[in-house]
């Protein structure tokens, strides 16, 4: 052989190798960014959870279960579902909510931030005008981090063509 084919043989040898060590450093960091994540991905774990260890679930994680409601509205009622242990919701704030909503004695679900039984929150202006007066006069005063029940009447809402309405609400920030 000669001088030039073994540089060229050794050139090859060495560029495969660096791709191979690359593709190892890669697939090594990929392992260890699934193993020290969290189910959110947000944070490193501390160390293996014990087997006998519940899994800490907020109900806010959870698409609602909601019951139907009897007879007819004349005043918005507001129950509080899960207490929030945030801020009370302030007119004029920005809040990012997940919600449901059902007609309130059909049970219906006519619309929804969950799909799936995942939550596509969204986000809005609360107490401006911008919104159904039962939201605009329900979630002020509402703290972060609760699940509100809204039994909201149709003048509160979208007219008698609509009827009553009953929404669940998880207020998940406001700034």
């Amino acid at each position: 052989m000669s001088d030039k084919t073994i540089s060229t043989s050794k050139r090859r040898g060495q560029a495969i190798a660096g791709v191979l060590s690359g593709v190892l450093v890669f697939a090594v960091l990929v392992t260890v960014f699934f193993v020290v994540r969290d189910d959110d991905g947000d944070e490193a774990a501390a160390g293996p959870v014990p087997a006998a260890a519940p899994a800490s679930v907020s109900p806010l994680d959870q698409e609602p279960q909601i019951e139907t409601g009897t007879g007819t509205l004349s005043e918005l009622a507001i129950k509080e579902l899960v207490p929030g242990t945030g801020k009370a919701v302030e007119s004029g704030q920005t809040v990012s909510v997940n919600y449901k909503l059902i007609g309130y004695t059909s049970g219906e679900v006519i619309d929804s931030s969950w799909s799936n039984g995942r939550s596509n929150p969204i986000s809005f202006e609360i107490g401006v005008g911008r919104l159904i007066q039962g939201w605009d006069k329900g979630i002020p005063g509402q703290k972060v981090g609760s699940r509100i029940q809204l039994d909201v009447p149709a003048t509160l809402a979208y007219g008698p063509e609509r009827g009553d309405l009953r929404f669940v609400v998880d207020i998940l920030s406001a700034e």
